[in-house]
């Protein structure tokens, strides 16, 4: 039987288990996003509010990266997720009840948003790092894949539940996300892990910046976490979604909803693919390739008058997007010893975190000094002059081959 049979991936007790907090963990966030997003609009919310809440979701990873990768790192990984889960069901309760007997302002839902977004910064690096602790080597990128589809079928489905859940009342949504939390946190005990034993060192500043110090010693993690980070900068063509709806393809707010879920959709298929057809050699060079193809499709939809096109485009881009995504984060997590992996995974998240938000930030700004397609054009035309320039800076990864670690582990 060949290694990279799917069977043996799902037989992993364990990994079936993780699969099922993934689903339920994003349907969760994604339920969440929608619900206080829709209040907050109710609540006679600007723009400014919209971007003051992305900013309280984001502030805490800001501040305490170097922290939750240390913390992921020395303690038990599942027991620190299975404590977040609880202290953001805590928070989404509060949020739940204050909606239902008519006491919510929208400083209550920022207040609100922070402290639940300080547990989902502890939460974030574990949940990355644990994934090696589940399956072996040979199987992370299957794995991986497999992570890939659960997370994209809850971002296809996710905003749609909570909008008819909505339909009920906003308390209805916080309390099945509560009751997810709740689910999820006990179920994640379950899982099956092998975890290092780190040492106990102190915690000082080298310590905390250790995450930092390796990545910058490691090419391919580097290269592979910085591309990401200036790929995703300047293809923000997602954020502009609402103007190309109304103004360009003229197709209202059903449109638009289909023009948002087209790379889901897109990046679901390819990630269930890889799922079944891991990719097995020149991986870095399908890396660059696929981002080469993410920056064309961006150029390709800036031009779009088409209604179909642009849906099709959208859809390569996030099939493009997640090749990416699974050559990225398994090369990223084999070349990281267990012990360093929470640090890691804390920076990486960070850069994510960082390149979503300031491509968002970017693509507005284009777009109000230059109008919206060329705007995406220009983005869509940094994303490949960034992949070329990155083929010379990191060639190793460029020539890596196979997903697996280039040395063992000690």
């Amino acid at each position: 039987m060949s290694t990279h049979d799917s069977s043996i991936i799902l037989k992993n007790p364990s990994l079936i288990i993780f699969l099922i907090t993934r689903v339920f963990m994003a349907f969760s966030y994604q339920m969440l996003t929608i619900a206080v997003r829709y209040q907050i609009v109710e609540l006679n919310g600007k723009a400014l509010d919209l971007g003051l809440l992305g900013l309280a979701e984001f502030l805490p990873m800001f501040m305490l990266t170097f922290i939750v990768g240390y913390v992921a790192d020395r303690y038990n990984r599942k027991v620190i997720i299975s404590l977040c889960l609880i202290t953001e069901a805590v928070g989404i309760l509060l949020l739940a009840v204050r909606s239902y007997y008519g006491w919510i302002n929208k400083g209550n839902i920022f207040a609100i948003i922070f402290f639940i977004s300080i547990a989902y910064s502890f939460q974030g690096p574990p949940m990355q790092a644990l994934l090696p602790n589940i399956v072996s080597k040979e199987h992370f990128p299957q794995a991986a894949a497999w992570m890939a589809s659960a997370f994209q079928f809850a971002v296809i489905l996710g905003p749609a539940l909570g909008g008819v859940f909505y339909v009920l009342g906003p308390s209805v949504v916080y309390l099945t996300v509560v009751m997810m939390c709740i689910t999820t946190s006990i179920l994640v005990l379950f899982i099956k892990m092998t975890q290092s034993q780190s040492k106990r060192d102190p915690v000082n500043l080298k310590t905390l910046l250790a995450g930092l110090t390796f990545i910058e010693s490691k090419p391919i993690v580097m290269g592979a976490i910085s591309l990401d980070l200036f790929a995703v900068l300047f293809g923000g063509a997602t954020a502009l979604l609402p103007l190309y709806a109304k103004n360009i393809l003229k197709v209202g707010p059903m449109g638009l909803g289909l023009l948002q879920a087209a790379p889901a959709v897109g990046a679901l298929l390819m990630s269930l693919y890889l799922a079944k057809k891991p990719l097995k050699s020149s991986v870095g060079k399908k890396m660059f390739t696929a981002v080469i193809f993410f920056g064309v499709s961006t150029m390709i939809f800036a031009v779009s008058t088409s209604f179909i096109l642009s849906l099709l485009i959208l859809c390569v881009m996030g099939a493009a997007d997640v090749i990416s995504v699974v050559i990225r984060s398994t090369l990223i997590q084999l070349e990281t010893p267990d012990e360093m992996r929470g640090r890691v995974s804390s920076v990486n998240l960070l850069f994510v975190g960082t390149s979503n938000q300031l491509g968002e930030f970017e693509s507005g700004l284009m777009a109000s000094l230059l109008s919206v397609v060329p705007a995406v054009l220009i983005g869509g035309l940094g994303t490949v002059v960034v992949v070329i320039l990155w083929t010379k800076l990191f060639p190793q990864l460029l020539h890596a081959d196979k997903l697996k670690p280039s040395t063992d582990e000690a």
